[in-house]
């Protein structure tokens, strides 16, 4: 099984690369906790000029896993303990994104929806192909 979280060191630069392109590359619980610790342990490495965020596929990120939040649905409150501790998570990976030594750039090749438009803009730097989609839309679930 393919990791969900590529790393990679080309001298001063660390790559980063979302690796569920099946998936849009969706910030699933488990994307959000494996991008979050590869970009806290980066931040302790003097050794690294500059960090890259990639994804494979044709989406760079589609937000939110939907699949995982509706499953939350089913919990006694409706999920919405559930879906506090995902924005709460999240909203740390963002803060910490521009608050690291490094610069980060998004090098974003496709679709960035949602939460993955925000990723992009929490980085200090973005760099799109001309196949790259923005939107930052929203669904009530």
């Amino acid at each position: 099984m393919e990791p969900i979280l590529l790393s990679e060191t080309n001298g001063a630069v660390a790559r980063l690369t979302l690796n569920t392109p099946k998936r849009l590359n969706v910030l699933s619980d488990a994307m959000l906790a494996a991008l979050h610790g590869a970009l806290r342990e980066i931040a302790q490495d003097a050794k690294i000029r500059a960090v890259i965020i990639a994804a494979e596929g044709p989406a760079f990120c589609a937000g939110h896993d939907l699949r995982e939040m509706t499953a939350e649905r089913s919990a006694d409150d409706g999920g919405h303990a559930a879906f506090q501790d995902l924005f709460t998570r999240c909203s740390a990976l963002m803060s910490f994104i521009p608050e690291m030594p490094q610069p980060v750039i998004a090098q974003v090749q496709g679709v960035a929806t949602a939460a993955g438009c925000q990723l992009v803009a929490a980085c200090d730097l973005a760099v799109a192909s001309s196949e790259a989609r923005f939107g930052v839309n929203g669904v009530d679930i």
